[in-house]
């Protein structure tokens, strides 16, 4: 064998060799959801490329069930539920006496469940202040949320929250105007939740809406005069 053939030889062998870093097999978790309400049940599924592995499974501190699995334990599917927080859900498998792991993390969501609005004060003057106010209920993720303030179909304001909140927080938006003759419309405020960056959807409420009464003293006395 020729010295060249020989070396070539030996680097092989030095690359495949157990203790060279190369991972002997692999472990994969894949989630149906990738953000979750927490009344939510979802599958999660942990599989492997080791061909019989000695055991496998799935960590976490939420409840699950297996629902199927490989009649030689190469993939498990799971049924998850009862989470309440974002957690980190773990894959492992031993395959020949080593571990390996694959892990992921699960958003949970808060939905925008109740918007109130309040016009204060409900009835003004013509050229007089009032102040829009909408609340909504503690919502997660905070920084996925727009508040829109609407008079009739117009828009009066969008207000977004940023940082990434841990828990539900409550939300609200104000708007300060000057009535006029038109403001005799419906008012409205909305919450939209927006998921799909963690592959999620767009989610919506709406309050009830709110008439501001607009007075006009110059009409009321004109009315007045003629009776």
């Amino acid at each position: 064998m020729s010295s060249f053939a020989c070396w070539s030889l030996s680097l092989l062998i030095l690359f495949y060799s157990p203790g060279s870093g190369e991972k002997a097999f692999e472990v994969y978790i894949w989630s149906e959801k990738q953000i979750v309400e927490a009344t939510e049940s979802w599958k999660i599924n942990c599989s492997t490329s080791c061909a019989a592995p000695d055991v496998g499974g799935l960590e976490t501190p939420t409840n699950k069930i297996i629902l199927d699995e490989h009649p030689q334990g190469k993939w498990k599917q799971f049924l998850v539920s009862n989470v309440s927080k974002d957690t980190v859900f773990l894959c492992h498998f031993t395959c020949s006496g080593k571990q390996q792991s694959d892990s992921l993390n699960i958003r949970v969501y808060q939905p925008p469940a109740q918007v109130t609005l309040k016009l204060q004060p409900p009835r003004v003057l013509v050229g007089e202040d009032f102040t829009i106010e909408c609340t909504v209920s503690p919502v997660k993720p905070l920084e996925r949320l727009t508040l829109s303030l609407l008079r009739g179909r117009e828009t009066l304001k969008n207000q977004t929250f940023g940082g990434a909140e841990t828990v539900p927080q409550e939300a609200t938006a104000t708007f300060n105007s000057t009535a006029l003759k038109k403001d005799g419309l419906n008012f409205s405020c909305q919450a939209e939740l927006d998921l799909r960056p963690h592959g999620g959807y767009i989610i919506r409420s709406i309050s009830e809406y709110q008439i501001l009464e607009v007075y006009d003293l110059l009409l009321r006395s004109l009315q007045l005069s003629l009776l």
